[in-house]
């Protein structure tokens, strides 16, 4: 069986009507295809669980929709896709995954059509139960274990004595269902084993970084426990002995399959003589004879154990950076590929310069015209870099830059009485200044002033006497009293 089958070609097609672009990249995602999911139907259901726009709930529907299938295949890329989701996507996924009464019911699970059906559908079921106790855990204790801070100042590390009992066992069922996967390296056979084997290999590291701290915690508070704390203290620790064990033959099979050596941690175990303190100091606190101890072999027994697990925890801190470091380069090669398609598609492509001013009908000859609009109604605006700040308004000394204002060729100008008339053509001249005597306007002499001074009432730009220039305020007053004048005279005659 290989290539997508036409049943996967039918379901894509019609999410594809209906317009679900999640249903549809779930469905590409969990084909027929003997191979894992690809990473870019990954990476866009990671991007949907960071939009708000999507409905999770619906998401994870549609993922344990189709877990339904009778193929192997398409249920183990399923949940391979569905644990890929869990620890790269968004928390809200898993929080929703934990919130819910049942998950992947494929305890029952069986692809009788083959040979490799059989042995598939083992891994199958141990497989849906390792991301059902994931979602538990996370119900149990509000955090992933994979993903918690570790250090000294991690969350397992500052655990009083009492949350720290009730929550190592929890990573401890956690581990148990994660190694129940029990696969050997002749067994991965195939891309679908194999991507989630990758995950659990993954899952394991973190997992055993975070039970590690907390066994370190406890074994630092496990002599100022009571008598009933150290007795499941001794319990929990026995067990952490034996699934030390246990994860160091899944690491061996994660090795044989061709796994960097450095990105394989190394395990220290504690020393033996640390396991008979403990129990000394249990049997003390019940009453029985013990060998004599003094404090201080006892604080060395237990330094050296620390400081065994302390490096243990080292070790998986070292290959986590590393895998970040993989990461980061990868997502900087990534984005350097975009950069560079995109470069090219700008040279590839003609390249126009238009700005929002232009019109496209401005262009002449295949070229785009660029010079800026002109706004009839905007005030037009004049500069002179050797001009001064007038200190009053009548000794305020406008100087004019000439100009060919295209607003003056052929468009009306209003003039003083409301009327429209056409505009002259502009005539250059110099800049001058306007006096305006108001003492002979105002006074007696109205009809000498003018007759004596015509050229002091002046209109600016050459327009002509009557004209009223809008927005400016000497032009226009100049206007004004210029017609004040004639009308004087002419009453007077």
């Amino acid at each position: 069986m290989s290539g997508q089958s036409i049943t996967d070609r039918i379901t894509a097609a019609q999410h594809s009507v209906t317009g679900s672009a999640v249903s549809k990249t779930v469905c590409k995602a969990t084909t027929h295809e003997i191979m894992g999911p690809k990473k870019k139907h990954l990476d866009y259901l990671i991007h949907c669980t960071n939009e708000m726009n999507v409905n999770i709930p619906q998401l994870a529907d549609t993922l344990f929709e189709r877990t339904a299938s009778t193929s192997w295949v398409v249920v183990f890329k399923c949940l391979t896709t569905t644990h890929h989701t869990m620890v790269y996507g968004n928390e809200r996924f898993i929080q929703y995954m934990a919130s819910r009464n049942t998950l992947f019911n494929l305890s029952n699970f069986l692809d009788k059509s083959g040979l490799q059906g059989y042995d598939m559908s083992t891994f199958i079921r141990r497989y849906s139960r390792y991301l059902n106790e994931k979602a538990v855990s996370y119900r149990h204790v509000a955090f992933d274990f994979t993903k918690v801070k570790r250090g000294a100042d991690g969350v397992m590390r500052t655990m009083n004595t009492e949350k720290l009992l009730k929550t190592i066992p929890i990573v401890q069922n956690q581990m148990d269902a994660l190694l129940d996967f029990n696969v050997n390296a002749n067994e991965l056979t195939n891309g679908v084993i194999n991507a989630a084997f990758m995950l659990l290999f993954k899952d394991s590291i973190r997992l055993f970084a975070a039970y590690n701290e907390g066994i370190i915690n406890l074994l630092e508070k496990y002599f100022d426990m009571k008598k009933t704390q150290c007795k499941e203290g001794l319990d929990v620790y026995k067990k952490f002995l034996t699934r030390m064990t246990r994860i160091s033959e899944f690491l061996k099979v994660a090795e044989q399959v061709g796994i960097d050596r450095g990105d394989i941690p190394d395990l220290s175990q504690a020393p033996s003589s640390l396991l008979d303190a403990l129990e000394q100091h249990l049997a003390s606190l019940e009453g029985k004879k013990v060998k004599d101890s003094t404090a201080a072999s006892r604080a060395s027994t237990l330094s050296n154990a620390v400081s065994s697990l302390a490096n243990t925890g080292i070790s998986f801190t070292k290959v986590d950076e590393r895998e970040k470091q993989a990461a980061l380069e990868e997502e900087q090669a990534r984005l350097k590929a975009l950069k560079e398609h995109r470069l090219k598609e700008l040279q590839k492509g003609p390249s126009f310069s238009v700005t929002t001013a232009a019109s496209p009908v401005s262009m002449d000859g295949g070229t785009i015209n660029t010079a800026p609009a002109i706004d009839l109604f905007s005030t037009p605006s004049f500069t002179n870099s050797t001009s001064k700040a007038a200190s009053d308004l009548l000794d305020l000394q406008p100087a004019f830059q000439q100009q060919a204002l295209p607003i003056s060729s052929g468009l009306p100008t209003a003039n003083t009485w409301g009327g429209f008339s056409a505009s002259p053509t502009p005539q250059p001249q110099t800049a001058r200044g306007l006096n305006v005597d108001f003492d002979s306007v105002f006074g007696n002499n109205v009809d000498s002033a003018v007759a004596s001074s015509p050229s002091q009432v002046l209109t600016p730009c050459g327009q002509q006497p009557g004209k009223l220039v809008s927005d400016d305020l000497d032009s226009s007053l100049a206007n004004l009293v210029g017609n004040l004048g004639i009308g004087n005279g002419v009453a007077k005659k």
